[in-house]
């Protein structure tokens, strides 16, 4: 009697427990790493700003190259009177010696005892005048003379002249009398068709017009390549030729080439 009653206490509590026991596996604690946050926390995220790209290293800025500056031609007119270089040299050269003085109109900016020294120097030069043994001359500031070397303003130029009806044009020189005649502009600048040095186109306006002085006529150009003659006008072109200031070589030839009127 007692031992079913006891069974029957027994069968009573595991029924209960059944009852009472929890159904289904307990869920596993969420973790930081694992969290994921709500739709309204993930719009409160800021996204961050893309990256800047690097600035471009710095260029060095180049330096502009100076454009060479003309020569300048000086005034067209001058004051119309000239000072006579206060220079004397020896005779340079043999045979007929031909005395002669610089004179430079006033206001154009050329010294006048710079131009005689150069122009003594020129006449004096074994490529010059004075290699063919006849002729010879010499650099005066007074006394006698033979012929005067002036140079001149375009304008000066062109009245002194064009009053032996010569027309200079504002451009070239000319020898009228006892007078050689030397345009600044020419002498400051040179020539287009000139691709020398500026003293040796100086040189080529001095032994031009006073080869004329001592006789010679115009030449022009022997043939392509060759040395233009020192009596050939130059300035309006050279016809194939190099361009040349001196009648002679150093060697002592003479640089010519066929006479034109």
């Amino acid at each position: 009697m007692l031992t079913a009653l006891v069974a029957a206490v027994l069968v009573l509590g595991a029924a209960a427990f059944a009852l009472n026991r929890p159904s289904g596996p307990a869920a596993p604690a969420p973790t930081a790493q694992a969290r994921i946050a709500p739709p309204a926390e993930q719009a409160s995220v800021p996204t961050p700003p893309p990256a800047e790209p690097p600035a471009p290293a710095p260029t060095a800025t180049p330096t502009p190259t100076p454009t060479p500056t003309a020569p300048d031609p000086g005034p067209t007119k001058g004051a119309g009177t000239f000072s006579t270089a206060p220079a004397t040299a020896k005779p340079v050269g043999n045979g007929t010696v031909r005395r002669y003085r610089v004179e430079v109109e006033n206001g154009i900016g050329i010294d006048a005892a710079s131009a005689a020294a150069q122009i003594h120097g020129i006449l004096g030069d074994r490529r010059g005048w004075t290699n063919d043994h006849r002729n010879g001359f010499q650099l005066v500031a007074s006394g006698p003379y033979d012929f005067t070397v002036k140079i001149a303003s375009p304008a000066t130029v062109d009245r002194i002249c064009g009053a032996s009806g010569l027309d200079t044009h504002g451009e070239v020189n000319c020898n009228v009398g006892n007078q050689v005649l030397v345009n600044s502009k020419r002498w400051n600048t040179g020539s287009p068709q000139f691709s020398g040095p500026l003293d040796d186109y100086r040189a080529l306006i001095v032994n031009h017009e006073v080869g004329h002085r001592i006789g010679h006529g115009h030449e022009t150009c022997p043939g392509p390549g060759k040395p233009a003659p020192a009596m050939m006008q130059q300035i309006y072109g050279l016809k194939g030729c190099a361009p040349n200031a001196w009648p002679y070589t150093a060697e002592g030839t003479y640089l010519s080439g066929p006479a034109v009127p």
